[in-house]
């Protein structure tokens, strides 16, 4: 019984305890600021002040809140109290005040501010708690009640690409854009836009989807772009005599060379939804351009430079934070626009491309590949039709030709033959006996043999399998050094390996397997054919090693790039015996290449002729090729190939000659 009363009595001395402890003012503000820092807003707007509650709902702050911080890229949100030691007394009024910071790091920099936050004690006697007098101050110092923050993006000037010699590749030039005032169409409108749908070749429904667009329904005293040309010559006839048509000239992104260039500058357009949410975590605005192709997406981040942003009080302007604009670098590549303009005017008709280095100094002359497109239409528009008849087209105008890999065909050879040299399993001076076109090792090889072009000579040593490119005699040479010792060769060469450059280079193959599992694999891989792939980049490199005493020099884009790397090969002797039958392939009687002789110019190359034919196909289509370089300067070397061509490398090495001396000129 005595233990029963008091348990009882302990009970209710810690009941009026408690009842009369009041809540703590410090432990209120330092679970609202916990609750900050960690962006739990709900709960923060628990702890508001009644009159604060009557002013603003818990959706509106929460919303506000989120909205604001996801905007401006919050991140490192930072708010300091220092807790007192001792108790905090009220002021007459029932209030405390407690100093804090504030700082976060934002889009558009660090913003960090003082304050005080102000807690009056609320409720019945017994439920009492403290409620923060709370206002938009607390969001940013600069802000009163009723006030809105306004993000601003300041675009950075985006950097040009310029060739060698300062001529211009991708710049930012004046555009003239062919456009309307939709309030002076008048109930002609209908009219109107099928007349300029016909003069400007662009189709009227997307003429019609750039007058619906939401800003145009608001503004139809505004200027309408529908349509740009880079200069007054190319401004289409007739546009004075429509009603309503205006033009503007306005800055825009300009591709100088066109088609010529296409597949190496790329083009810049606006950004998709995904691409937006990713870039915009990057610094970018929603609503700037980014590269999408070419050389303007690899070097995006450097030619875009950084957004800058402002943050401000909208209305009064009062900034709150600022970023400044840092514009795109400009960058200069080793390229020669002359020389590439050239080479396009050679390949324009065909499914080409082409390759041009400085085979001394390892500097990237020109990378062509056609058909083309123009990357100005992506800014500037396209014409009815073009887009689709371009998407449509077989040899796919929109994608690069001198970073794929094809079949080589013979351009292949000079590579066996300097495997097999530095190997010493291949004595150039010896000659191989071979009679008639055909040959096959044995009876295992079944049906299949090896056909070379011509039968010239039955006793043929090197030289004369490079000039008259005998497939029997490198076949032959293949087996003779076994399939591990050419693979060995051919990964020296750099096949199986990415080439350090800043165009992406799809890797060179030897085969789908080991070459030591099939003869015959082996023997066609020789001379190009088989499973060998290399892309018409790797070929000019490989042949850099005829030129520089058996050093192969990686070829640079960018000036700033240079000096090339250089690695040995093969022995600067071996290089020079190549070198020596390379020139004679454009000079002997009885060459693949007599249409390279120039006066004047001394060219050495070696021709090919890739055929692709199916399992079973006895023919197929051919793929021409040329390699050459200038064979005393040596200042200008060329991988050159046209797909389907009717006379093989025949086709090719006339075009090549061409570049070689309209350029010399």
């Amino acid at each position: 019984m005595r233990i029963g009363v008091f348990v009882a009595a302990l009970l209710f001395i810690f009941f009026i305890a408690g009842c009369s402890e009041r809540p703590s003012p410090e432990d209120a503000f330092d679970t609202y600021v916990l609750q900050w820092n960690s962006q739990q807003f709900d709960k923060m707007y628990d702890g508001l002040a009644a009159e604060v509650k009557e002013k603003i709902s818990k959706e509106q702050f929460v919303n506000r809140h989120k909205s604001l911080f996801k905007d401006i890229q919050v991140k490192n949100l930072k708010v300091a109290f220092e807790k007192p030691e001792e108790e905090v007394e009220p002021n007459e009024e029932g209030q405390v005040a407690f100093p804090f910071s504030v700082s976060m790091d934002t889009i558009a920099g660090e913003v960090s501010f003082d304050h005080t936050a102000v807690l009056t004690l609320e409720g019945e006697k017994g439920a009492e708690q403290w409620g923060l007098n709370w206002d938009s101050s607390f969001i940013f110092k600069q802000l009163k009640d009723g006030d809105e923050v306004k993000l601003s993006a300041i675009p950075p000037v985006r950097g040009q690409i310029f060739d060698r010699n300062g001529q211009g590749l991708a710049v930012n030039d004046t555009v003239i854009w062919v456009g309307v005032v939709p309030a002076k169409l008048g109930d002609q409108q209908e009219a109107i836009i099928k007349q300029i749908s016909e003069t400007i070749k662009l189709d009227q429904e997307t003429i019609k989807k750039k007058l619906a667009q939401g800003w145009v329904q608001s503004n139809p005293e505004q200027f309408v772009p529908l349509k740009g040309v880079v200069s007054e010559a190319d401004l289409y006839d007739g546009l004075a005599e429509i009603l309503g048509v205006l033009t503007m000239k306005k800055t825009e992104r300009v591709y100088p060379l066109g088609e010529k260039a296409a597949h190496l500058t790329g083009y810049i357009r606006q950004m998709y939804k995904e691409e937006a949410e990713k870039m915009t975590k990057k610094g970018y605005s929603s609503y700037e351009t980014i590269g999408a192709a070419g050389l303007e997406q690899i070097y995006e981040e450097i030619l875009h430079g950084e957004t800058g942003w402002v943050i401000a009080v909208k209305g009064s302007g009062e900034e709150i934070a600022k970023k400044p604009k840092v514009d795109g670098k400009d960058l200069q590549l080793t390229l020669d626009t002359r020389l590439q303009a050239v080479i396009y005017e050679q390949l324009k008709e065909k499914s080409g491309t082409a390759v041009a280095l400085n085979p001394l100094t390892g500097e990237t002359l020109a990378m062509v590949s056609t058909p083309a497109y123009n990357p100005n239409d992506y800014i500037l528009g396209f014409d009815t039709g073009e887009y689709e008849e371009l998407k449509n087209n077989k040899h796919n105008p929109f994608s690069a030709k001198f970073n794929k890999t094809f079949s080589p065909g013979s351009v292949m050879k000079p590579m066996t033959a300097a495997i097999g040299l530095e190997a010493k399993t291949l004595n150039p001076q010896q000659e191989e006996m071979i009679d008639g076109k055909t040959w096959k090792k044995d009876a295992d090889w079944g049906g299949y043999k090896v056909t070379r072009v011509s039968a010239y000579d039955s006793n043929v040593n090197l030289e004369d399998a490079i000039v008259q490119s005998d497939n029997i005699y490198f076949a032959r040479k293949a087996l003779e050094m076994g399939a591990e010792t050419f693979e060995k060769g051919l990964k020296q060469f750099k096949f199986n390996e990415e080439l350090d450059f800043p165009f992406p280079i799809h890797v060179s193959s030897i085969s789908n397997d080991s070459l030591t599992k099939d003869e015959v694999l082996l023997a066609d891989s020789s001379y190009g054919q088989g499973q060998i792939q290399m892309s018409p980049f790797h070929l000019a490199t490989a042949y850099t090693t005829f030129v520089n005493e058996g050093k192969m020099v990686f070829p640079f884009l960018l000036k700033e790039d240079g000096p090339a790397k250089k690695e040995q090969m093969i022995s600067a002797e071996n290089a020079g015996l190549l070198h020596n039958m390379l020139r004679k392939v454009v000079q002997s009687p009885n060459s693949t290449a007599p249409e390279a002789q120039i006066e004047g110019i001394t060219i050495a190359g070696k021709t090919g002729t890739a055929e692709l034919k199916k399992a079973g196909e006895t023919s197929g289509q051919e793929n021409g090729w040329f390699v050459a370089y200038e064979g005393e300067k040596k200042n200008l070397l060329i991988a050159m190939m046209v797909e389907d061509v009717p006379n093989g490398s025949h086709s090719v090495v006339p075009l090549v000659a061409n570049v070689f001396e309209q350029y010399s000129e």
